[in-house]
């Protein structure tokens, strides 16, 4: 899993068997190491229903996905689930959670075996 924060930003991208994971135990998670006891965890977990909720605690960024939301975003037509949460004085937390997608280039460093292929690679 791989997270990005920018701004009043949060954004997942889960590979194929970390989604799988998801919907079938119902969560999924990830962390930095930084040292001497330091971690960020990142997870994403299922509710039965609500709203798409990111939630900071401690080491750790949650994003939890309504069960109706993962089961529509299993098809693989569906790309991302989007939704924004406000945070108070008239401002919103954007969360995004999305299907990791295979590089177009190959990239020495990285393993794309488990993410989801490319739909632009069909057109090169």
């Amino acid at each position: 899993m791989k997270l990005r924060i920018r701004g009043n930003s949060v954004r997942l991208r889960l590979s194929r068997s970390e989604l799988e994971t998801l919907a079938e135990t119902g969560a999924a998670e990830d962390r930095a190491r930084f040292g001497a006891g330091g971690e960020l965890v990142y997870r994403i977990a299922v509710a039965p229903g609500g709203e798409v909720r990111a939630a900071f605690s401690g080491q750790a960024v949650a994003v939890t996905v309504p069960r109706p939301l993962l089961e529509r975003w299993l098809d693989p037509a569906e790309v991302s689930i989007r939704a924004e949460q406000p945070v108070g004085d008239g401002e919103s937390l954007r969360i995004l959670v999305e299907k990791d997608f295979a590089c177009l280039a190959p990239r020495p460093d990285e393993d794309d075996a488990d993410l989801f292929p490319n739909p632009a690679a069909s057109d090169r």
